[in-house]
């Protein structure tokens, strides 16, 4: 089993026995890119939204300040459980922040997509720190959660708290933000197979800033958000221009678009029904996409 040793601590909490998170599937409704900043860095405006479906991980402590990681799962064989991994990134962050050497033996299954815009790693990055603070009984606040978690990567912050947010600035800038209707709201994801750059995406984009984010309703996000990064994503691979017009021509859709920087695309429906549907359509006819039924996370 692959892992990454640290130091023995000088002693370590009691066994709460397997703990679990998941690690909720990350959906951007509208990504605004505005400028790339002098730190090289995008300034983004984007309204996250978080499903039901996720990965799930568990963790059992451990005395020795060791951290474990074993990886399965559908998606298990695309990743390394090695110190990249944003997994053990994480529980080192956390560990550093607590100056405890607390250990852990971690397991990941890989339900999404790797590299697919739904923010995979990041959500199992956060993931590993509410886990964390729970297992080694070491409560931390959100803010310092999401300060640790800006360390590991952009998106990182959002999840911690997995709810609607409007994000601004790379991720550190998050205000809660809800949409009237939008809770629970049946979506169907659809990737087909490709895993796309983010950096590759982000070089590809014209520099154009086309406007700021207003949110207020879904109306209002259907006919003036957009993806700015679909472009780009679509020069990368054009087979994302075939999702999202399959995603489009299903029944009852309210909006359709490229999570992050794809290749992921979602589809929000009226009823489970339409959903249902338009899963089975894309099934039949796209055996290869990964296609997966859930709703809008309420929490």
């Amino acid at each position: 089993m692959p892992h990454v040793d640290a130091e023995a601590p000088a002693a370590c909490p009691a066994d709460a026995g397997e703990l679990v998170e998941t690690a909720f599937a990350k959906i951007n409704l509208a990504l605004h890119v505005r400028h790339k900043r002098a730190d090289g860095y995008h300034a983004l405006e984007s309204l996250f939204v978080f499903t039901e479906l996720g990965d799930r991980l568990s963790g059992r402590i451990r005395s020795d300040g060791m951290i474990r990681l074993d990886i399965d799962g559908p998606f298990g064989a695309s990743l390394d459980a090695g110190p990249d991994n944003l997994v053990i990134k994480a529980a080192r962050a956390l560990q550093a922040h607590l100056g405890d050497g607390f250990g852990a033996d971690l397991k990941l299954s890989k339900i999404l997509p790797v590299a697919s815009g739904i923010g995979g790693g990041s959500a199992d990055a956060a993931a590993t720190l509410r886990l964390l603070t729970r297992l080694w009984h070491a409560p931390v606040a959100d803010e310092a959660l999401e300060r640790i978690a800006l360390t590991l990567g952009s998106d990182v912050p959002a999840c911690i708290r997995s709810v609607s947010q409007m994000v601004r600035g790379r991720g550190e800038v998050l205000q809660q933000q809800v949409l009237a209707g939008l809770s629970a709201m049946p979506i169907l994801l659809a990737n087909p197979g490709v895993a796309v750059s983010t950096a590759q995406v982000f070089d590809g984009w014209d520099r154009v800033d086309r406007g700021p984010l207003a949110a207020t309703d879904l109306e209002q996000l259907s006919a003036a958000g957009r993806n700015d990064l679909e472009a780009p994503a679509m020069m990368a691979a054009p087979v994302i221009a075939d999702v999202l017009a399959a995603l489009s021509a299903c029944d009852g859709v309210r909006l359709a678009r490229m999570s992050g920087s794809g290749a992921t695309c979602f589809a929000l429906f009226e009823t489970d029904r339409h959903r249902a549907e338009a899963a089975e359509r894309l099934r039949a006819g796209h055996g290869a996409w990964w296609v997966a039924e859930t709703r809008i996370r309420t929490a």
